[in-house]
């Protein structure tokens, strides 16, 4: 069994009493770090993301320089749709693109299930490298998009922003879209619990887009999905659903069963947390443009957070969404030390 020196994170999320709050960032591996931006002079994006001795190196990376409380597997949530045989590329400024869409209902035939130990080694061989070079500091968290959010981006092609294409295949294909979800879900509980077994001690579930849908429609085309990965995920690793922008009722969230939810700076974590009750530790959730602060400003923000809420306990801080890429990483670091040295004061 793994002995960490830093498990705060996971008391957390067992929701345990503990001195003081876990901190650590979305997207904190990344372009805000020179050290991250160096070692993507070397290599592109894609190649980053297949090397496993890169993907280790900047995992780890905010652990060293920044100090916080655990670290996330450096990947991309779109290595899944081409691991199923939709092609994928990474346009420099433009972003993610797939360039053959799914659009029809005879494009499922052009996409399979997989076995993830095959298909998507060079990601369990970065988990199980960098859990190696870790060497017990922190826990490691292994992610993936949700079902609902892969799909969208395999219909749509690429990022957008009335989501057109999306709506139009739910509605005139809706078989076919709960097919490529069920799809979807298979492969992606086949390649967490992968993950865990190459060594990640927590799981998170990305519903980047579910913030689209509306209450009837996340009720059919996400929650079911994310149910049964959350069902399936929670006897071997503990999972974090960040279902973005899906605020419409906090109760029938919590009713997905994970152990930790993270929400966006867009909703009153205080309220959250007290209508999941003792369901489900919350995480979040500052706005990440905080950042562009004074070191002075970002501390009493954080603050502020932490004494909204009833006590520190079943809490662990993040932002509210990923870290932009043109942060100090100073301030970031202002940010991780103010937690770290003062957020014992809020726990009770």
């Amino acid at each position: 069994m793994k002995v960490l020196q830093n498990d705060l994170f996971l008391r957390t999320l067992k929701n345990e009493k503990t001195e003081r709050t876990p901190i650590w960032v979305m997207r904190q591996a990344g372009r805000y770090l020179p050290q991250y931006r160096a070692v993507r002079e070397k290599a592109d994006f894609i190649t980053m993301c297949k090397t496993p001795e890169l993907a280790a190196e900047v995992t780890i990376q905010p652990v060293d320089l920044i100090g916080v409380d655990v670290a996330i597997i450096f990947s991309d949530i779109l290595v899944i749709p081409e691991a199923m045989g939709l092609e994928f590329l990474m346009n420099e400024g433009t972003g993610p693109v797939f360039p053959n869409p799914i659009r029809t209902a005879s494009d499922i035939n052009r996409i399979h299930e997989f076995d993830p130990t095959d298909r998507l080694k060079y990601v369990l061989d970065a988990v199980s490298l960098t859990v190696k070079e870790l060497d017990g500091r922190v826990p490691l968290i292994g992610f993936s998009g949700a079902p609902w959010t892969l799909l969208t981006y395999m219909v749509e092609g690429k990022g957008s922003k009335n989501f057109s294409r999306i709506k139009e295949f739910v509605y005139r294909e809706r078989k076919t879209a709960h097919k490529i979800l069920e799809m979807l879900t298979n492969v992606i509980i086949s390649y967490l619990k992968a993950k865990v077994a190459a060594g990640a001690d927590v799981v998170q579930v990305f519903d980047t887009w579910g913030s689209i849908l509306s209450p009837t429609q996340f009720e059919e085309f996400s929650k079911p999905y994310i149910k049964r990965i959350v069902d399936e995920l929670k006897s071997v690793a503990p999972v974090i659903v960040f279902a973005k922008g899906v605020n419409y009722n906090f109760s029938k969230l919590a009713e997905l069963g994970a152990n930790a939810y993270s929400f966006d700076w867009t909703v009153d974590l205080a309220a959250v947390k007290r209508e999941i009750g003792d369901k489900a530790v919350v995480q979040g959730n500052l706005d990440p443009t905080i950042l562009y602060a004074s070191h002075d400003d970002i501390r009493s923000e954080a603050a502020a957070l932490l004494g909204s809420l009833d006590n520190g306990n079943g809490h662990i801080f993040n932002l509210g969404h990923g870290i932009l890429p043109d942060v100090k990483p100073e301030n970031l670091k202002a940010l991780v030390d103010y937690i770290k040295v003062d957020s014992h004061k809020f726990h009770k």
